[in-house]
């Protein structure tokens, strides 16, 4: 099996951003080096009693995503077959587009062919259950460790889709989500991922979850995670489409039916929705939002206040941020 490996020289605050826009483009599972130093959790997970003194952190960080090259020499990417050289191109333009607004450092690209890696399957060694308040979040390869007896439990497999619930921004939702859900929410959940707010919210006690999300590979995340949870199949439905340009799929989401909407996506992304999913909120529904890095609270904030939401809470997570507003 032979794979592609596109490498980027970046810096490290901009690590999140570049690898949440490329996976917009179908790009999954990224590798990150860096000289960050390692949090006091991430040393408890490592089982060594002393680590030894890293190099300093000199700021850069190297993002590398793997595509499998296909027999014919094309790659597979989002379901459509392309050339290095095409997927290169869109890297590169999603690299320039992000530095409009943002440092991203170098931001050059390599491409080299490296063989006989199962880079879907090699991430799992470093996700092992955890805790978010008092709920679980375990992955099918493991057991629940005694004491944890009496937590909520969520099984959650990200695979190939973003969300784990051990991110920030994820966590900052789940938060909201708990504060403002009852036993008769109706809720959307935009750009979906691996499902894990819709499963929560309806495991809280939501009666009923639509997603949407781009990418195709959200359908297997989301049917294998509803299963792990024992998930109703007619309580949590999923649609493909991009929910901000395409007219079919908000009118299939309906209009005016949602308690609440919640969408962990870039600032870049949550700007331009924000308009648009006012119209699927219903007249006091509540507008749950994150994915925000810290510079840019007050563009969605005003991006909220001009589709007319009333702000009623920010809430911040390390560098990220959590908007939530109403519709009057």
């Amino acid at each position: 099996m032979k794979w592609m490996k596109f490498r980027i020289k970046t810096i490290t605050e901009a690590e999140d951003v570049i690898v949440s826009t490329l996976y917009d483009i179908g790009l999954e599972g990224a590798q990150i080096e860096d000289k960050v130093p390692l949090t006091t959790a991430e040393k408890e997970q490592m089982f060594v009693d002393i680590l030894p003194d890293g190099p300093a952190d000199d700021g850069i960080a190297y993002l590398s995503f793997f595509v499998e090259e296909k027999e014919n020499g094309l790659l597979e990417v989002a379901g459509e077959d392309k050339t290095s050289e095409q997927l290169l191109t869109e890297i590169r333009e999603e690299l320039s587009g992000l530095q409009e607004f943002m440092d991203i450092g170098e931001g050059t690209v390599s491409v080299d062919e490296t063989e006989d890696i199962d880079w879907i399957n090699n991430w799992k060694q470093y996700f092992h259950q955890f805790t978010i308040d008092d709920i679980l979040v375990i992955p099918s390869w493991e057991e629940a460790e005694p004491e944890n007896e009496g937590r909520l439990v969520l099984h959650i497999d990200p695979g190939t889709a973003f969300g784990t619930g051990m991110h920030d921004t994820t966590q900052l939702c789940i938060r909201a989500l708990r504060k403002y859900i009852t036993k008769d929410t109706v809720l959307l959940d935009v750009g979906t991922g691996s499902g894990i707010l819709a499963i929560l919210s309806l495991m809280f006690g939501a009666k009923k979850a639509i997603g949407t999300d781009l990418d195709i590979c959200a359908v297997d995340a989301v049917r294998e995670n509803k299963e792990a949870n024992g998930i109703a199949e007619d309580s949590f439905e999923l649609l493909i489409g991009n929910i901000i340009t395409d007219k079919e799929v908000q009118d299939q989401v309906g209009y005016e039916c949602y308690d609440i909407v919640v969408a962990n996506i870039l600032a870049e992304v949550l700007v331009p929705l924000t308009p648009v999913i006012v119209h699927q909120l219903k007249k006091g529904g509540i507008y749950i939002t994150s994915g925000i890095i810290d510079d840019k609270e007050e563009t969605v904030a005003a991006a909220v206040r001009a589709a007319g939401l009333t702000v009623l809470d920010i809430q911040h997570q390390g560098e990220w941020v959590s908007v939530v507003a109403r519709k009057e």
